[in-house]
Formats: structure tokens, C-alpha cells, sequence
């Protein structure tokens, strides 16, 4: 048998082992918008936020999880002084998140959804994003949970005080609609 032929049995044979995983991970659902609130004060020892600067970055986070654009309302709370870090600044959060239809549809119109792999950034820049473990660790425990998600990986590498250079990694797959949202 030459190489040739070894390696194009070899391609087929891996096309039709992942094509079920394949189509089961895009394979659409039905899903309804539900509405969701939420609130939380931030606290953090390594870096410190506005609360215009803790807004952006919370409702940038809550769109990139699949909020629904139009109606998202994000609040800041414990504000001293504008455009200055505050020393325990907060968020309230009003959205609709997508839930697979039947488990909360209280006779909602079902759109066509499927699963969307995340991960929640919230700096481009790495040196930036190190000090930013803390924000991360909080949007896992208080926001993360009001959205349908599966395969969650938290790798926590924060220490209070000190730039994390590896920083908190948090992602998952969550339950997203092409349609205009």
C-alpha cells in the first residue's frame, strides 16, 4: 500500500469519527430569552476600578456570553467620584440570556440558538489582563451562573496584591443565537 493511499484511508477514517461530535457540538436548539438580574460589589486588592471602567468591562463580558444587546442595562453603584477608582464599586445587571426552551419558557417564542465556545478576556493586552484575576474570579461566581452553559474551565492563578502574568483563564460554551438580538 503506497503512502498515499495510507494517509487518504487515514483522513477518511478521521472525517467519519469526528463528524458526529462535529454536528452534535453545532447541531441548533431551541431556546426562549429569559429575563435575569444581578448585582455584586466588586472587591479586589490587586486592582481597582471606576465605576464607568467596571461597567464597560462587565457589560463587555455579559454581551461576549450572549446577552441579548437590546434591552441589557448595566449599573454602577458605590460611586464616589467620577472617572476614579472606588474603593468597593459595584454593578446591577438587568438582561435576557438565552435558556434551552422548556426549561423556563413560560410561553416565550423559541429562537434558533447553538452552543458558542467563550472565553471571557477582559484586556487584550496580557500585562493588563494580569491584574484583572480578581474581576474574573468574581464574574465566574455572580454573573456566569445566570447564563446556559456547559464545559466551564476556571484556572484560578490569583495572588491578592501581585500581577498574575499567566492571569485566571474562564471559559466555556454558552447557548448563543445568530438572530438579531
Amino acid at each position: 500500500m503506497s503512502t498515499r493511499t495510507f494517509l487518504k484511508i487515514g483522513l477518511a477514517l478521521v472525517a467519519v469519527w469526528a463528524a458526529p461530535a462535529l454536528a452534535a457540538e453545532q447541531a441548533d436548539t431551541q431556546a426562549v430569552w429569559t429575563p435575569k438580574e444581578a448585582s455584586f460589589t466588586y472587591m479586589g486588592f490587586t486592582t481597582r476600578y471606576s465605576c464607568e471602567g467596571l461597567v464597560s468591562k462587565v457589560k463587555s463580558v455579559l454581551l461576549s456570553l450572549g446577552a441579548r444587546r437590546s434591552d441589557l442595562k448595566v449599573y454602577g453603584t458605590g460611586c464616589l467620584e467620577p472617572g476614579r477608582p472606588a474603593p468597593a464599586p459595584g454593578v446591577k445587571v438587568r438582561m435576557n440570556v438565552l435558556v434551552p426552551a422548556g426549561s423556563s419558557s413560560d410561553g416565550a417564542a423559541a429562537v434558533t440558538a447553538h452552543w458558542k465556545p467563550v472565553r471571557v478576556q477582559l484586556n487584550a493586552d496580557p500585562l493588563a489582563e494580569s491584574g484583572e484575576c480578581e474581576l474574573v474570579e468574581q464574574i465566574k461566581q455572580k454573573l456566569l451562573p445566570l447564563f446556559s452553559t456547559r464545559d466551564v474551565e476556571f484556572k484560578p492563578d490569583c495572588v491578592p496584591h501581585q500581577l498574575s502574568p499567566r492571569g485566571t483563564r474562564l471559559s466555556a460554551e454558552v447557548l448563543v443565537t445568530e438572530q438579531p438580538r
